[in-house]
């Protein structure tokens, strides 16, 4: 595919380019793969209740399909790949880097491609743009608000900062402009789902190489972990109190003291674990996989600019492009046991690979012929034909800008860890 080509796809009347692929599990079409799982309450006991199932139509019958990887999942995977190429220096993209090292050295740097929001992230939103004139934070700087007052009608300021926001979405629902906040709505979506589903069940357990028995002790959370050299102690003096101002009998530290699990030690990876079948969350056999992504074009079509609307429409457009074969080159490892790959068809001799095609107005398709590579250098042609206005600020591979943590956001990083080195058990609403 040529520049021209897609300019033309873009400033016409096409509706969309889409794909589609057929999967299976890289173990072979009979393998057990495992969805991701969901919060489910306390009495759903019922086989496979913690993953996401649905009945879908499929060629005009009705078949029971479970997600796989989901639309925002996708997202943030090609978002990952963009982010590789960008740092090899092979995409020209402009990005916003946050450097938590202080605070959080195995961390390192967040980028607006890896933050779950993009450049509306909390995490950008509450750190600072450092400079000669002292630290600004960052929605009140003049980098950040080239996004919090971009439009759909005017959204320059925003596809220079954060194009990526304009193509995977983006809602600015926690700034200045609180819910009329910028929001712009996702252009590329995919997502994958088996299809054809029976549910399983998992079996667990261990044997504890050192004969270590469940009665051997009670374990606590010890009060002083870096001094103690470890998170537990079977000693109720050692122990952590809820409360410090109540004498530390033996009694009050078994009522007060914080034991995990009862103080057992296989709460600490100790003893034997008898064996279990969990049927609530216990995988799953398909009959294949199926990824579906689209690109709208008649969405980015919506998208304003002042100047240069069809030059940064088809960049958009190219960018869309790039994540999707992007993605699809760092292959379907979803998570542990939920690897995919490409189903061969043995009778057409052929590959259920990713195939990409426009889709015409009137409902035509013509197929797409472009890979990785191929799309590189389509999104760079777009990126250089982009009107003075719209030029990045930056190349391939150097940050736009690089912001440092404000004070109370790195309170919070460091209070987290300090909890969980101290083995508190934190609870999420």
């Amino acid at each position: 595919m040529t520049y021209e080509e897609l300019y033309t796809l873009v400033k016409g009347e096409a509706v969309a380019i889409r794909g589609r692929a057929i999967l299976e599990p890289a173990g072979g079409p009979d393998d057990k793969i495992f969805p991701p799982t969901h919060s489910v309450g306390d009495n759903e006991t019922s086989p496979g209740a913690k993953y996401a199932f649905e009945t879908r139509r499929i060629r005009g019958e009705k078949v029971e399909c479970v997600l796989l990887d989901s639309v925002q999942s996708q997202a943030n995977r090609m978002e990952e790949a963009l982010e590789a190429l960008w740092a090899e220096k092979k995409l020209t993209l402009p990005v916003i880097e946050v450097d938590l090292s202080d605070a959080a050295p195995e961390v390192g740097k967040i980028t607006s491609l890896s933050a779950p929001h993009r450049v509306a992230d909390a995490l950008l939103r509450d750190s600072l743009v450092v400079d000669n004139n002292g630290a600004t934070f960052f929605r009140m700087s003049a980098l950040g608000k080239s996004f919090t007052d971009a439009t759909l009608r005017k959204a320059d300021s925003l596809f220079k900062v954060c194009p990526t926001g304009l193509l995977f979405g983006i809602w600015d629902s926690t700034g200045p402009k609180g819910g009329l906040g910028a929001k712009f709505a996702r252009a590329l979506a995919s997502e994958i789902v088996g299809v054809g589903v029976a549910r399983g069940v998992k079996t667990e357990s261990r044997i504890d190489p050192a004969g270590i028995v469940t009665g051997a002790a009670t374990i606590y959370v010890s009060k002083d972990p870096v001094a103690a050299g470890c998170s537990w102690t079977y000693d109720w003096r050692e122990a952590e109190p809820k409360d410090a101002a109540k004498e530390l009998s033996e009694d009050n530290a078994r009522k007060w003291g914080k034991t995990e699990k009862a103080g057992k030690p296989s709460a600490i990876n100790h003893s034997n674990v008898p064996p279990t079948i969990d049927r609530v969350a216990g995988g799953v056999t398909i009959d294949y996989a199926e990824q579906i992504v689209v690109l709208s074009l008649a969405g980015l079509r919506r998208i304003g600019f002042t100047e240069g609307a069809w030059e940064a429409r088809t960049a958009l457009a190219a960018l869309g492009l790039v994540a999707i074969l992007a993605a699809e080159k760092r292959g379907y490892d979803l998570r542990s046991r939920c690897l995919l790959a490409p189903r061969w068809n043995m009778e057409e001799k052929s590959s259920g690979s990713l195939k990409l095609e426009a889709v015409a107005a009137d409902g035509s398709t013509a197929p797409l012929t472009l890979d990785l590579d191929g799309a590189i250098r389509l999104y760079e042609d777009a990126v250089e034909k982009l009107p003075a206005a719209l030029k990045f600020e930056t190349s391939a591979g150097i940050p736009l800008a690089t912001l440092k943590p404000s004070p109370k956001l790195e309170y919070l990083i460091r209070k987290s860890r300090e909890l969980v080195v101290a083995n508190e058990e934190i609870a999420e609403e």
